[in-house]
């Protein structure tokens, strides 16, 4: 029973303390995230949120530290922009890319390394636009060069602290530490999605209440089935004598997931889609022909069609993309080939690698294009039911990241119960 595993966690004194860091960790990010800047105006701030609806998704994913305008209002995002420009150049150079796939562990680590470093310079300039943003808004006073420097440094130690933080979860062995963020940052937010939802209760609105939860109910067992579904590849060994005994002879499967990429892609498309926004909204209110251009691309980056079809296509992209630079076919057909394993029907080499692509490109179809459906799945739930409340926490992005990093912390810290009941044995 789930209970009895709860107890078990808890009796084990090494997992319940790298439980209890991980909660810990959650109460300094909700702390910090209601630690606010001086100079914010509510009011405006509020109006703010419901003028630009991008930032009011961004503010989900930063748990409210945007809206509150807090020390870390930018969250985790400069550290994902910083991974995503790495991960694109691996594309461009070859010594990234041997760096991040051929080096193994270290160059994993280097890898991270320079993540980090390029996280300070991105969280400056996107701190720089936001503050210059609310500034012409008039969400904030106008600040001074020195008060601009404090507050940008202020900001960008402020990300730079979670991604410590992140770091520290991810050391834990339970679930990533980025995700575990964002999932803690969503699921904070989620009180205050049930009081608006209460406010705002109309006996009328039965019928489309009705649906809307019966939609999301409906969502949540697809999220589930897709996150755990896998296409399994049979794997057989060829025998093997050595001295007197005999070796392999078995088969097996090499299971591939449909949604290999899990949420990354859609982190990864949020903070694309953002940023043309981010900048034309910068420059809109600059005079002359600059500033019309500026002001018709915000228009249309603020259009609801344009915004859902651009995120749809670049989480379908980003899923292929994801996949190609953390899942290579011929290391995994080489590997198989040193060990004696074959795909039946297959020849070894580079056929069972053209082999494993095919069957991987179909099923990152199908993940792809579940992906990009959830993401953009507030807006139609909303338009078929009329019912806006919890339009980011049900039926879509949110929802995706919050089911997906569960089963992965469940999967893990089950793999950890596993391995103290062998130790065991």
């Amino acid at each position: 029973m789930w209970y009895q595993k709860i107890i078990q966690i808890f009796k084990i004194k090494d997992l319940r303390n790298k439980i209890l860091f991980i909660l810990g960790v959650f109460a300094i990010f909700r702390l910090m995230a209601n630690i606010p800047m001086p100079g914010m105006d509510p009011e405006n701030l509020r109006q703010f949120f419901q003028d630009f609806q991008m930032f009011g998704l961004l503010n989900v994913f930063t748990g409210g530290a945007l809206d509150r305008f807090s020390i870390v209002m930018l969250g985790i995002g400069p550290y994902i922009t910083a991974v995503i420009i790495l991960q694109l150049l691996t594309m461009i150079f070859p010594q990234l890319e041997k760096m991040y796939k051929e080096e193994g562990e270290a160059g994993r680590q280097k890898f991270n390394q320079y993540g980090r470093y390029l996280t300070v310079p991105l969280a400056f300039v996107q701190g720089y636009g936001m503050l210059t943003l609310f500034q012409r808004q008039q969400v904030i006073a106008p600040l001074g060069p020195f008060q601009m420097l404090v507050s940008l440094a202020t900001i960008t130690a402020g990300t730079v602290f979670l991604m410590w933080l992140g770091e520290l979860i991810s050391e834990k062995g339970i679930g990533n530490g980025v995700s575990l963020l964002i999932f803690a940052g969503i699921i904070a937010d989620f009180p205050n999605q049930v009081r608006q939802m209460v406010v705002m209760w109309d006996p009328a609105q039965l019928p489309s209440y009705l649906l809307f939860f019966g939609m999301a109910l409906l969502i949540i067992a697809a999220v589930v089935l897709i996150n755990e579904g896998r296409r399994n590849i049979p794997v057989s060994y060829a025998k093997r004598v050595r001295g007197n005994k005999m070796y392999g002879g078995v088969s097996t499967y090499l299971p591939l997931n449909v949604n290999p990429a899990g949420v990354m892609p859609i982190i990864f498309a949020l903070s694309v889609l953002m940023f043309p926004g981010m900048i034309a909204s910068f420059f809109a209110g600059t005079e002359g022909m600059i500033g019309s251009i500026f002001q018709s691309v915000d228009v249309f980056f603020n259009n609801i069609w344009f915004q859902n079809i651009f995120y749809f296509v670049l989480v379908v992209l980003f899923t292929f993309f994801y996949a190609a630079v953390t899942f290579d076919p011929d290391s995994i057909s080489s590997n198989l080939q040193k060990m004696g394993g074959f795909v039946p029907g297959i020849r070894p080499g580079e056929s069972t690698a053209l082999f494993i692509k095919k069957i991987l490109n179909r099923v990152l179809l199908f993940g792809a294009v579940f992906l990009g459906t959830i993401a953009v799945m507030p807006s139609i739930v909303a338009g078929l039911t009329g019912v806006e409340v919890f339009g980011f926490l049900i039926g879509g992005t949110s929802l995706l990241i919050l089911v997906s990093v569960v089963l992965e912390t469940m999967r893990q810290i089950k793999a950890q119960l596993d391995m103290r009941e062998y130790e065991n044995f």
